[in-house]
C-alpha cells in the first residue's frame, strides 16, 4: 500500500484522473472557451516582445524536435519549448486573466502547455477543454491550502502553483492512471519556484512559462514510470511546510461539487490585477464629478498589502515596471484614458506630463483592506475632498457579458494581427470547440 493513503496528494489525482465530461456543467465549459479565446489573444499580441524573441534565439541553439506550435511565428519546436515560449508570451503583457484563489494568473500555466501537448497528440477540442476544467479546479483547492500567506511570504504563486495546475492538465491528457497522476504532482512540486522579487522584469512572464513547461515535464516523466514524493503537498518537508499553507478540508470539499470558473477575471487593463481597483475608483471619481487633471491637487491611494506588495513600484521608468505602479497606471488612466498594451511602453511611462502627475498621487497599505479592494481619494484646487471604494474583484460580470467583452479584446489586440475576418472566423471556432474532433485544425486558422 502506498504511503500516505487517502492524502491531499491522493485526492487531487484522484479527481483528475475520475472526473468525467458529464460531471462537468455545460455553462463551465462555455466559460472555459472565453478563458481560452482570452488566453490566445494575449498570446498573440505578446508575441513580439523581446522575452519571446530572446526564448526564441535560447531555443534554435537548442533544436529539438518539432511537435508544437509557436504562437504567432509560424514555427513549431519541442512540446516542451512551445509551452516555455508561449506560456511567458502569454503573460508578458500581464494581460491575462487571474483568480483570486489561485492566488495568481491560472489559464497561462495551463493552456501552454495543454495546446502544445493536444497538438502533439490530436486531440479533440471536449478532451481539451475538460482537461482545462479539471486543472483549474485543482489550482483552485491548491490555492486555498496554500493561502495568502504563501504569496506574502515572496513565492509568485503563478510560478509555484502554477507547476501542478500544469501537471494536473497533462497527465489528464496523456490518460495517466491514478498512480502515474501522483508522481506527476510530485516530479511538478519539486520544480516549483517563481520569486515576486522578480516583478518588473522578464522573469515574471518566465515564471508562467517555466510552470507550463515544468508541469509537462512532470506529466510525460511520469509516463515514463519516473517516481517522485507521494505526499508532496502534505508530508514532511514537502510544499506546504517549505511554501507555506496547510489542507483546507472545506476547500477539498468542494471538488467535484463547484468549479470556480465563473470567478475568474479577464483584465480590461494590461497591467497589474493590483491596480484594477485604484484605476476603476479615479476614473469613477473624475467621471461622476466631471474633473479636470488640472483640478487635482493629490490622490491618497490605499490598497490592500497584498496589492501593495504587488505593485508598489512608485518610480516607475519602463513599461514593465508601469505595469507594477499604481501611481503610473492610475496617472496615465487619469491623463490618457487608454489602459491597453500601447500605456507601457518606455516612452508612454517617461513621458514628463505623466512623471510630473506621479508625484501627486501617493499610495499606501491599509490593513483592513483585503486581496483588491481600494480606497481613492481625490483632493482639489477648492479644498474638496472625493472618495471612492472598489473592488474589481466584486464586479466580474457574466457569462454572457464576458463573452461579449472579451470578443471585442481578442479584435481589439489581434484583428491588427490577423485580419478582422479572419479573426473573427477564428473566435466563432473557438467558441464551439467541443465541436472541434483535432485541435490541429484550430491551431491552423490563425497560423
Amino acid at each position: 500500500m502506498e504511503k500516505n493513503e487517502g492524502g491531499l496528494t491522493r485526492t487531487l489525482a484522484r479527481f483528475i484522473v475520475g472526473t468525467n465530461e458529464v460531471d462537468i456543467p455545460s455553462h463551465v465549459y462555455e466559460h472555459a472557451k472565453i478563458a481560452f479565446l482570452d488566453w490566445i489573444g494575449v498570446t498573440i499580441a505578446g508575441k513580439d516582445d523581446p522575452l519571446v524573441k530572446k526564448l526564441l534565439g535560447y531555443v534554435n541553439i537548442l533544436g529539438g524536435n518539432e511537435q508544437a506550435t509557436i504562437l504567432g511565428h509560424k514555427v513549431k519546436k519541442s512540446m516542451s519549448h512551445a509551452a516555455l515560449i508561449n506560456g511567458s508570451a502569454s503573460h508578458v503583457l500581464d494581460y491575462d486573466d487571474v483568480m483570486m484563489a489561485f492566488l495568481g494568473h491560472p489559464s497561462v500555466t495551463m493552456f501552454p502547455s495543454l495546446l502544445a501537448l493536444a497538438e502533439f497528440k490530436e486531440k479533440s477540442g471536449a478532451d481539451f477543454l475538460t482537461a482545462y476544467i479539471i486543472g483549474f479546479k485543482i489550482g483552485c483547492v491548491v490555492g486555498a491550502c496554500a493561502g495568502k500567506e504563501h504569496y506574502m511570504t515572496g513565492w509568485h504563486a503563478t510560478g509555484t502553483l502554477g507547476h501542478f495546475t500544469s501537471a494536473a492538465v497533462c497527465s489528464r491528457i496523456l490518460g495517466l492512471d491514478e498512480k502515474q497522476t501522483i508522481h506527476a504532482l510530485g516530479i511538478a512540486g519539486t520544480m516549483a519556484s517563481g520569486l515576486r522579487r522578480s516583478f518588473g522584469t522578464m522573469c515574471k512572464p518566465f515564471h508562467a512559462g517555466k510552470a507550463a513547461q515544468g508541469g509537462l515535464m512532470g506529466a510525460m516523466l511520469a509516463a515514463e514510470g519516473f517516481t517522485a514524493a507521494t505526499d508532496i503537498f502534505e508530508g514532511p518537508n514537502g510544499f506546504f511546510q517549505a511554501f507555506k499553507g496547510g489542507i483546507n478540508e472545506q476547500a477539498l470539499g468542494t471538488l467535484g461539487r463547484t468549479w470556480e470558473i465563473e470567478y475568474l477575471a479577464q483584465k480590461y487593463h494590461a497591467s497589474c490585477y493590483g491596480t484594477h481597483s485604484p484605476i476603476e475608483a479615479s476614473l469613477n471619481i473624475v467621471k461622476s464629478e466631471e474633473l479636470d487633471g488640472k483640478d487635482i491637487n493629490s490622490i491618497n491611494v490605499q490598497v490592500s498589502p497584498l496589492a501593495m506588495s504587488a505593485a508598489s513600484k512608485n518610480e516607475a521608468r519602463t513599461g514593465l515596471e508601469g505595469k507594477f505602479s499604481v501611481n503610473y497606471c492610475v496617472a496615465n488612466a487619469l491623463l490618457r484614458g487608454n489602459t491597453g498594451m500601447q500605456a507601457f511602453t518606455d516612452e508612454r511611462v517617461n513621458d514628463e506630463e505623466v512623471q510630473d502627475f506621479m508625484r501627486k498621487i501617493s499610495v499606501s497599505a491599509d490593513n483592513d483592506l483585503n486581496m483588491m479592494e481600494a480606497r481613492v481619494e481625490i483632493n482639489t484646487g477648492n479644498g474638496r475632498i472625493y472618495s471612492k471604494f472598489k473592488d474589481v474583484d466584486k464586479e466580474i460580470p457574466p457569462l454572457e457579458t464576458k463573452n461579449m467583452k472579451i470578443r471585442d479584446k481578442f479584435s481589439d489586440i489581434c484583428g491588427p494581427v490577423l485580419g478582422g475576418r479572419k479573426a473573427n472566423e477564428f473566435v466563432d471556432a473557438v467558441l464551439s470547440l467541443e465541436k472541434v474532433n483535432n485541435i490541429k485544425s484550430l491551431i491552423e486558422m490563425i497560423e
